[in-house]
């Protein structure tokens, strides 16, 4: 593939076909790669920021805990050195009675926790975009593969009206519903209230969001991939510090605590969202905004759909059934649902990184096929995974050899050990689930690329609603009931057994994947 100037700004476009003697396959995968990857490791990093401030929060500040218990100071007395409290967060430890401090210290838990849930319905919205960014993708890749520019720029206007309208009706859902969706998913008293402000400013800005991603999907069809890094990359930096002053608050602006993260996130959003229409309406990689062209056109967005809303099922079926597996974690307690959470922050480098191997292949595959080269959609396919197989496994090493670290890092203080207790197995055995994730990951977003996207749905339903729900039940419970079927023995294994729950279904939903991809039948669907 070679790699062509559409020079409409700074914008680089890719053509798989003008490109297939330049250079070899892996070299065209890794530079479409790379600026995902970084982009992806950004994300990663604002994650386990966010995760990091959770982890040390102080709820309740020194000064109240004091007014509010010291009758008790002297009918208790005060902590020694020698209590479990010694030599971590000192002025807890010099001022709190037992209980109290009991309770503030489960608190940390308790956030934790919340951050878990709130984590799964802040990544359920990265699932909805799907419903217009997969077809944008598709859509534009095979229209820049066959050299119809236009098309392409018709197809990305679209993709944003479609977006904004997304966007909306998911600000008025969220908005309504997220304390309904929070109590569903088993998560009770403070834990609950800490999710639900936490949705909040994030449900509320999401039409941002919504754009953000669409624009960047229609880029990545066009085969620029470095504004996805810039932007969303971008997004990550502007969070980092965005998170911490309204965590912390700086002269007027007041400390927010726990609900400034999410303040943060929602807020660089809308600076992402903006950025996005900014550099379209400037002009990239052959791509720009024209007013001419949002006029909606009901055809085109059918096929945008027509490729989306089965790939979007995919995500959403994926996403409900996470939210159903985390229903059953959450019913093993806020330790649980806290291990479950920090595992899953540290587990995104592996499948992020594979996710940017599989945009490469969704971009390769889909302009490959609009030039009518199935053959070259093969072996980018395959090239894609191979080397993003690779760059997992290695995320799989550091998973086994540095997990308690990894779970000390965001677990300081003594009463929080037996969420490292529970979490540092789980990390380590989905170490061993990585080369599944690979083909799960890597060829979901080839297949979608080609515009094969209703199969697909089929494998997710097998893999959680007939392999990880049932063990999720089977493996952490002491008993459950089938109801005419009479109440049946567990394994008992709390999270361990639910994370085993998730390896089945890794490695089912892996080979499903895999056995798609090369039987070739994706090469004639029709977008």
């Amino acid at each position: 593939m070679q790699l062509t100037s559409e020079q409409t700004g700074a914008g680089t476009g890719l053509s798989a076909l003008a490109a297939e003697r330049a250079s070899p396959a892996w070299r065209k995968v890794l530079w479409l790669a790379w600026p995902v990857l970084i982009q992806q490791l950004l994300i990663l990093a604002v994650g386990l920021s966010d995760r990091f401030l959770a982890g040390y929060f102080q709820p309740v500040p020194v000064e109240q805990r004091r007014e509010a218990l010291g009758h008790q100071l002297t009918a208790i007395g005060l902590l020694t050195s020698a209590s479990p409290f010694g030599g971590v967060a000192p002025a807890i430890a010099a001022e709190t009675p037992w209980e109290a401090a009991r309770h503030i210290f489960a608190q940390h838990i308790a956030y934790q926790s919340a951050q878990t849930t709130a984590n799964y319905l802040a990544w359920f919205i990265s699932c909805y975009t799907v419903l217009v960014s997969v077809g944008s993708t598709a859509l534009v890749a095979r229209f820049v593969g066959a050299k119809e520019q236009q098309q392409a720029v018709h197809a990305t206007n679209q993709a944003l009206v479609l977006a904004f309208g997304f966007g909306l009706f998911a600000m008025a859902a969220g908005s309504l519903f997220v304390h309904w969706v929070v109590a569903a998913l088993q998560l009770h008293g403070e834990a609950a209230v800490f999710a639900a402000n936490y949705l909040w400013p994030i449900f509320l800005l999401v039409p941002f969001q919504m754009i953000e991603m669409a624009g960047i999907a229609c880029l990545i069809g066009a085969g620029d991939t470095r504004m996805g890094l810039w932007v969303l990359g971008g997004i990550a930096l502007v969070n980092l510090p965005l998170a911490w002053l309204f965590f912390h608050g700086l002269g007027p602006i007041p400390a927010l605590g726990f609900e400034g993260i999410a303040l943060g996130t929602a807020l660089s959003h809308v600076i992402g969202g903006l950025a996005v229409l900014t550099v379209l309406y400037r002009g990239r990689a052959g791509l720009r905004i024209q007013r001419s062209h949002m006029r909606p056109d009901w055809p085109l967005m059918k096929r945008i759909l027509r490729i989306s809303v089965p790939a979007g099922i995919d995500s959403l079926s994926v996403a409900f059934g996470q939210f159903w597996f985390l229903s059953i974690v959450n019913g093993l307690g806020d330790v649980a649902s806290s291990a479950h959470g920090i595992a899953l922050g540290w587990e995104a480098m592996g499948y992020l990184s594979g996710s940017a191997f599989g945009t490469a292949a969704m971009t390769l595959v889909g302009q490959s096929l609009g030039a009518r080269r199935p053959d070259l959609a093969a072996r980018y396919g395959w090239m894609a995974f191979g080397l993003g197989l690779a760059v997992m496994c290695v995320m799989a090493a550091i998973f086994f050899t540095f997990a308690p670290q990894m779970f000390a890092l965001f677990c300081p203080h003594p009463e929080q050990a037996p969420v490292i207790e529970v979490g540092v197995p789980v990390l380590r055995l989905v170490a061993f689930a990585m080369p599944a994730a690979a083909c799960t990951f890597i060829f979901t977003a080839a297949l979608r690329g080609a515009g094969d996207t209703r199969i697909p749905v089929v494998f997710t339903w097998i893999g959680f609603f007939g392999v990880r729900i049932p063990l999720g039940y089977a493996l952490t419970l002491p008993h459950f009931d089938l109801g005419a079927l009479g109440v049946w023995p567990g394994a008992d294994l709390g999270l361990w057994g639910a994370w085993w729950a998730m390896f089945a279904d890794l490695t089912v939903r892996g080979l499903f994947f895999l056995v798609r991809f090369a039987s070739g039948r994706w090469k004639t669907a029709r977008v």
